[in-house]
């Protein structure tokens, strides 16, 4: 154990280091900054992202290290007992994993609130060490590359309700009744469950999830509904079935008194549970999800969970994206929570949340970013969803106007990219400017249908798999036979947007124009000139080119509509 404390602060030591110099490198200069459309648009309203330096239990969780590396799940079987009275629960989690390497130690994590009452494999009981929340798991023999083990972690304790959504939350109802849920992306789903609490390694042949709750109440969790049953003892036990590699963030508990109603698109089942006096309302709103699943089928192929089905489940929280189990809390409005998310008139045709927390199956849940440094792979994707969303209904001018109302959200204060290895949300940015670089990118491309085809096959591509933002761009690149690296680079790597510089010259009739960017490749073509025929130019870096102009500055425009960059002219 000594051994191992001292390797860890030595490791701690290094990543705290390494972390102080990459925030030092990729700090946006204060002229950057003030040259960006959008930095200061809502500022006052939203505070600066701020980067904190790491915990030990950020590095911990963070850092894929060797006793990660040394298995690869398989299966688990999480087998619960809720008690929403004494606000408790009590488990064991059944974790199955095949060694990658000979070992005698796997990393585990389990909050420290929590207690462990013994982890076993088979008959034998381990011996283990606390750190933070990881668990070292240390084994009296060897255990060999390639083979298949299990161990059975039981756990107790009272969960603490902590983050924004609460991670585990003991709520009730309107009638007073009990109404339990969970919601722990950023905060780690060991919080109140043991398991692998990274994003590198889902359990390849999925899950069980079985939770025994008070009579009279439903739990409502991940995959295909099996059995309920009475256990005697006033609880009932229902059981569900995930036959795909999950999310750990994504496993999910929603308990309480539930009213379920059904329905199928195509070969996916629809399951959707709300409590009694929004019964009706859930009704009304959740026929939204055809039209959002014809949407997205359309542009990337069929639903990824058709053996779980899709469900769509009432919370007292604004949403979530648990894989097959879509957890929805926008008081059935349209918008989000009745406001017009991006200011142009078009978020009060659908519900936000439906639209966006189900774009998740497809980008988070079926293509998952393996670091939480990546989550724009999630976040960027699934925000541009929205926009083919509104452009599959209402038509692509409709769709442009919804992206560009992105635009004041983006702060340009950070990366979009954090560093990686360590156990923290990238900024806000991953979202809309991970939408608008998506879109920048299909002006890029220039041709629609080349577009589409793209996007689909791109999905399809890294389904069911867990990927880093290298593994996209080499398939942009290779796909395009372009150079995009520079392209990703500047948008998710920087913090500020690159500037079109541009000078006019009366005398000569000639417009010149050049790259301001962070990264010296950067030589995106975009469209300027005349609106009614634009003429599309490749800018580079720090080298003035020069094209014919007989107008006037202010007649020499920029498509900003489409690319999403800042604009300086002298």
């Amino acid at each position: 154990m000594k051994k191992c404390s001292l390797l860890s602060g030595i490791f701690l030591a290094m990543a705290v280091a390494s972390y102080a110099q990459t925030q030092t490198a990729t700090q946006p200069s204060a002229q950057s900054a003030t040259t960006t459309p959008g930095a200061t648009a809502g500022h006052g309203a939203h505070p600066p992202d701020e980067v904190k330096p790491p915990t030990k239990d950020d590095l911990l969780r963070g850092a894929y290290g060797p006793y990660r590396a040394n298995n690869d799940l398989l299966f688990y079987h999480l087998d619960l007992r809720v008690d929403p009275v004494a606000k408790s629960i009590a488990g064991t989690n059944t974790v199955r994993f095949r060694m990658l390497a000979d070992g005698k130690r796997i990393q585990l994590e389990l909050t420290p609130q929590l207690n462990i009452d013994s982890i076993k494999l088979g008959e034998k009981t381990l011996q283990y060490t606390r750190e933070e929340r990881t668990v070292w798991i240390d084994f009296p023999e060897t255990l060999r590359k390639g083979n298949v083990y299990e161990v059975a972690f039981a756990y107790s304790g009272k969960p603490v309700t902590q983050g924004r959504f609460g991670c585990f939350s003991f709520d009730k109802d309107k009638e007073g009744k009990p109404w339990v849920t969970t919601a722990c992306e950023g905060e780690g789903p060991s919080v109140w469950w043991p398991n692998k609490d990274q994003w590198r390694d889902e359990p390849q042949d999925g899950m069980e999830i079985d939770v025994a709750v008070p009579n009279g109440l439903m739990d409502v969790s991940n995959g295909r509904f099996v059995s309920s049953k009475d256990l005697g003892d006033g609880y009932t036990q229902w059981k569900w079935l995930v036959h795909y590699p999950i999310n750990n963030y994504d496993v999910a508990l929603n308990i309480g008194e539930y009213q379920h109603f059904s329905g199928k698109h195509g070969a996916t089942t629809l399951d959707f549970y709300a409590l009694p006096e929004d019964l009706e309302k859930a009704k009304a709103q959740f026929a939204q999800v055809p039209e959002m699943l014809d949407a997205y089928e359309h542009y990337f192929g069929e639903y990824p969970f058709d053996k779980d089905g899709y469900k769509l489940i009432e919370v007292p929280y604004a949403g979530m994206e648990h894989q097959s189990a879509v957890a929805y809390g926008n008081h059935f409005e349209n918008g989000y929570y009745g406001r017009d998310w991006t200011g142009v008139g078009i978020s009060p045709k659908f519900d936000f949340i439906i639209i966006h927390e189900s774009g998740h199956e497809w980008f988070g849940n079926s293509v998952t970013a393996a670091d939480p440094s990546d989550m724009w792979i999630h976040e960027g994707w699934t925000t541009y969803l929205e926009v083919l969303y509104v452009e599959y209904r209402w038509g692509k001018a409709d769709g442009l106007r919804y992206v560009n109302g992105l635009k004041a959200k983006v702060k340009n204060e950070l990366p979009s990219i954090s560093q990686h290895g360590i156990n923290r949300e990238p900024p806000q940015d991953q979202y809309f400017k991970g939408a608008l670089m998506i879109n920048t990118l299909r002006s890029v491309i220039g041709d629609d249908a080349k577009w589409f085809a793209d996007i689909h096959d791109f999905y399809q591509r890294f389904k069911y798999q867990n990927i880093m933002t290298e593994d996209v761009v080499s398939w942009w690149n290779e796909r395009t036979g372009m150079n995009l690296t520079p392209f990703f680079d500047e948008y998710l790597r920087h913090a500020a947007l690159p500037i079109l510089e541009l000078h006019l010259d009366e005398a000569k009739h000639t417009m010149s124009y050049r790259w301001k960017a962070d990264e010296t490749g950067f030589a995106m073509p975009i469209q300027v000139g005349d609106p009614q025929h634009w003429t599309t130019v490749t800018p580079v870096t720090g080298e003035w080119k020069t094209m014919p102009w007989v107008g006037t500055g202010e007649e020499f425009k920029v498509a900003t509509d489409l690319y999403y960059v800042a604009v300086k002219q002298e």
